[in-house]
């Protein structure tokens, strides 16, 4: 399947097709997506700031990688693969939790995704997507916190609602 794709599902996660990525997200229509959550030995996360040009929300801090999968592609293998890709890191992943969440964006697009959310370690230092990232950074989760209390706006919609669906905590 063509990476510019999305899997529509139901509320229950159950397959309906697939769809240009881009008409799901200007018809608001639930997909499949997941989101990385990368630690290292410090209990630090790694936060990416995505590409300015990104078609929504660029510039804005987020978790290693979120991408959607590709139709027939396991949740796991989507994570990792799109770890390399974005951030030029290896590891382990494991599925934590899912979530379903919508956000209407400036530009009139809308997130309207069942996300899962995917945990791993690793100490390597990121080999970062130019393409996708920005930047990159290891924080604290105090740190953290206090940065997003502080100034929301600089984060994704999607990363908030991961800490405060309490699962980086």
């Amino acid at each position: 399947m063509d990476r510019n794709y999305v899997v529509l599902v139901d509320n229950q996660d159950n397959r309906l097709g697939i769809m240009e990525k881009l008409e799901a997200h200007q018809k608001g229509l639930l997909h499949r997506a997941f989101s990385v959550l990368i630690y290292n030995s410090k209990n630090e996360l790694l936060i990416q700031q995505r590409a300015l040009d990104k078609y929504h929300s660029g510039g804005l801090w987020t978790n290693a990688t979120c991408s959607h999968p590709m139709d027939g592609e396991s949740i796991v293998e989507a994570g990792y693969r799109r770890l390399f890709e974005e951030m030029g890191i290896h590891a382990a992943l494991e599925v934590i939790g899912c979530f379903v969440y919508k956000a209407d964006f400036t530009n009139g697009l809308v997130e309207h995704e069942y996300d899962y959310v995917l945990k791993g370690f690793s100490d390597a230092i990121p080999q970062i997507n130019i393409d996708e990232v920005n930047d990159y950074r290891w924080i604290s989760l105090i740190d953290l916190q206090n940065e997003i209390e502080l100034s929301p706006e600089k984060f994704t919609f999607w990363f908030i609602e991961l800490v405060n669906r309490n699962f980086l905590f």
